[in-house]
């Protein structure tokens, strides 16, 4: 009987600490919600007003700040999830499953914000419900693709976090349900990724003789889905890092630098086909012209891949220096990204100048800050780094059957499951 009422009492505590909610603010969070809410506001003036009183985008400068950084950047730094999702189930490199869970809330909110990137910089955001209208869209659009497999995906996160968010709510059905759908839910998650990654490199192509040749490359496509899977190690790391103070732990260094290794040899490849299309369509005269196209392209070569290459390559335990090494690579394929919507397309500008509004700043930055916002709260309230995740205790059935509380690594499908008459022993009697 006194077996029985503690685990009574432990099954209360649990169910407690499960409704429990810790929403407590910092000065720090304070200015990221009104800073959150300001963009909000600017983003409603957009909504209204519409992109030509409220942005610098012109006929020369159709494409600025949101897509670069809101879409463009966006989406690349987002890759941590699947590239993450990748290495653990389908490769089989279980060594980073205690990352899991950080990399997928990293891409899970990226591609929120994505989203909303998007969907403002719509000329026409009422039609947006036109999307789902497949019988109608021009199937053969870079676009029609792009928004699909990123709408698509996004999707697929928000049912992945599903695992996640029924260790907090107590729902039996809804966490049967989502187990059952995981493993399809996992493949459709790696598969989209990888259409929408390259789709983005695939919108220059077609931009040909408006893109600076250093730029322009039948291989866009392949550049930005290869420096999306190697920026996404990157991209955990820095987060890592920089989410390790406020809540008191430490990054799990070991795993991280095994991480970008991996990382570092993809930058030996994406190099490797760099030098081999610049070779291949006689562009090494314009790499070393000495205009600012060059210098910058210089830039984004030397220390947003060689010198993040070596870094990662080369033993070393300094944990600067693995910070040093992936903001080296998150910065470079920024800048990689901000190449090819400004730099590259300056010349078909005619002399147009396009320097973002205080509306346009106003959105990006507010879209970061709410990013953070629900990165702390989420980190605060669910089990998002390092800890294992114990399944609730259920009191005995009556046909005698144990159920009992596992430990699962982190990385692990979240369920309820019972323990049969034919399963074998589990190491505890029934009070």
């Amino acid at each position: 009987m006194s077996v029985d009422l503690k685990t009574r009492e432990q099954s209360r505590d649990d169910s407690a600490k499960r409704a429990a909610w810790d929403l407590h603010m910092t000065p720090g969070r304070s200015i990221l919600l009104g800073l959150a809410i300001l963009g909000g506001i600017a983003a409603a003036y957009r909504l209204f007003a519409g992109l030509g009183a409220s942005t610098n985008l012109t006929d020369q400068w159709p494409w600025g700040l949101w897509v670069w950084w809101d879409v463009m950047v966006g989406v690349a730094l987002a890759g941590g999830g699947y590239s993450t999702a990748l290495l653990v189930h389908f490769l089989g490199q279980d060594r980073f499953k205690s990352i899991e869970r950080a990399a997928f809330l990293t891409s899970l909110i990226g591609y929120l914000l994505v989203v909303v990137g998007l969907f403002l910089d719509l000329g026409r955001w009422m039609n947006v419900y036109r999307i789902p209208m497949i019988w109608n869209a021009n199937i053969h659009s870079v676009m029609f693709e792009l928004v699909w497999c990123v709408s698509g995906y996004t999707f697929v996160q928000i049912v992945e976090f599903g695992h996640i968010f029924v260790e907090k709510v107590r729902a039996p059905r809804l966490a049967h349900v989502l187990e059952k759908i995981y493993a399809p839910t996992l493949i459709i998650g790696v598969c989209l990724p990888v259409l929408h990654q390259s789709a983005l490199g695939s919108l220059y192509i077609i931009a040909a003789g408006r893109l600076d040749p250093l730029w322009w490359s039948m291989l866009l496509p392949v550049f930005f889905l290869m420096s999306s899977f190697f920026v996404g190690p990157a991209m955990v790391t820095v987060e890592n890092f920089l989410a390790a103070k406020p809540h008191n732990r430490k990054p799990p260094v070991d795993v991280l630098r095994q991480m970008v290794r991996i990382s570092g040899w993809l930058m030996v490849v994406y190099f490797g086909l760099k030098v081999f299309d610049l070779t291949y369509r006689g562009m090494w005269p314009e790499v070393f012209a000495g205009t600012t196209a060059s210098r910058l392209y210089l830039v984004e070569i030397v220390f947003g891949i060689l010198v993040p290459m070596i870094i990662f390559l080369r033993p070393y335990k300094s944990q600067a220096r693995l910070m040093t090494g992936a903001t080296l690579a998150v910065v470079g394929v920024a800048l990689s990204r901000a190449n090819v919507v400004f730099t590259g397309m300056a010349q078909q500008a005619q002399g147009a100048s396009y320097v973002p509004s205080g509306g346009e700043l106003a959105v990006t930055i507010g879209i970061v800050a709410a990013g953070v916002l629900a990165y702390a709260f989420i980190c605060d309230n669910f089990p998002i780094h390092g800890a294992e995740v114990r399944e609730p205790v259920v009191p005995e059935s009556p046909a005698g059957a144990h159920h009992v509380a596992r430990s699962k690594p982190i990385g692990d499908i979240p369920a309820v499951r019972s323990r049969g008459k034919g399963s074998p022993p589990t190491g505890r009697k029934s009070p």
